[in-house]
């Protein structure tokens, strides 16, 4: 029991960061019904934003973990929110009006081409970062084992709820909101009443940007290494967490982030860690085959 325990909680913590990465694409898919496959790199950035700051402010003097924390999620988000709003403008926007399978290339290339500036840039190697946040606390004992839930822990799922309440509180209660569900539901509508499509599109990419920059900067402190290719495998987990948890559903984007590291963690834990992710890709067939939309998507209804 102590086991179960300890693996639940372990996965709690990786489908939160899984699931936060899985918004940006739904809310991308949502809005533009394409998938934005640069949006793993745009995490990848997001944790060497997050260790560069950290360096610079162990480097300032400045030792006050809070404000550093604060400080590092402030320059992470900002600057991974350009990157995302660049990626728009180069890969999507001029090719809104062309054939589906042209803005997919150019969002494959524009990960390609993020993925090589960063390793060009930083190097291939590991960039290893010493624990910022220590300690815990110990939720119970039993045969020897000792299960501990860290702060680090508390912190990612705590953070995570708060940001899913805080957009989806968007979504559905501001001016923002009902543009973007005007824009997913028909564009070309949505701009004779007056929305401005263009930068409403802009706003979602930049909203995604900045939450794989929140996770990219709980990556750094949970695992204390980053690299350049981090982002194509996060990446796959967390579009594989969205399309099981139904794409264009935030709820469902969080859903299968958590089942996605749930099962990772339990296959690790009681199997070999080699196939945690044939075992996470096999949930996702079996899910596709009996329920295509997804665990919380609904159906698409073409009205004529």
């Amino acid at each position: 029991m102590a086991y179960f325990l300890q693996q639940l909680v372990n996965g709690v913590a990786l489908g939160a960061i899984y699931g936060l990465i899985a918004i940006g694409y739904t809310m991308v898919y949502g809005i533009i019904g394409m998938i934005n496959f640069a949006h793993g790199e745009i995490f990848m950035i997001g944790a060497f934003l997050s260790l560069i700051a950290l360096l610079l402010i162990a480097a300032l003097g400045i030792s006050n973990v809070p404000l550093a924390l604060a400080l590092t999620l402030l320059f992470a988000m900002a600057f991974a929110a350009l990157y995302g709003w660049t990626v728009e403008r180069l890969a999507y926007r001029p090719l809104r009006g062309s054939q589906r399978l042209a803005p997919l290339i150019s969002a494959i290339g524009m990960s390609i081409v993020l993925q090589n500036t960063v390793q060009l840039l930083q190097g291939a190697r590991v960039k290893p970062l010493q624990p910022v946040i220590t300690g815990g606390l110990v939720l119970m004992e039993g045969d020897g084992f000792v299960v501990r839930l860290s702060y680090l822990q508390i912190i990612i799922m705590l953070l995570t709820l708060a940001l899913m309440i805080g957009f989806t509180w968007l979504i559905h209660n501001t001016t923002l909101g009902r543009a973007q569900r005007a824009t997913e539901q028909d564009m070309t509508m949505a701009a004779l009443v007056g929305i401005d499509v263009d930068r409403t599109i802009s706003a979602t990419f930049v909203m995604g940007a900045a939450l794989a920059a929140v996770a990219g900067l709980m990556v750094t402190l949970y695992y204390g290494v980053v690299d350049f290719y981090i982002g194509f495998h996060a990446g796959v987990k967390a579009f594989t967490a969205a399309v099981l948890g139904g794409i264009g559903s935030l709820p469902g984007a969080m859903l299968g982030g958590l089942l996605i590291g749930l099962i990772e963690a339990f296959w690790s834990g009681y199997f070999t860690i080699e196939y945690k992710d044939v075992a996470a890709f096999a949930i996702l067939i079996l899910v596709l085959i009996f329920r295509p939309t997804g665990l919380l998507g609904r159906p698409e209804i073409e009205k004529v």
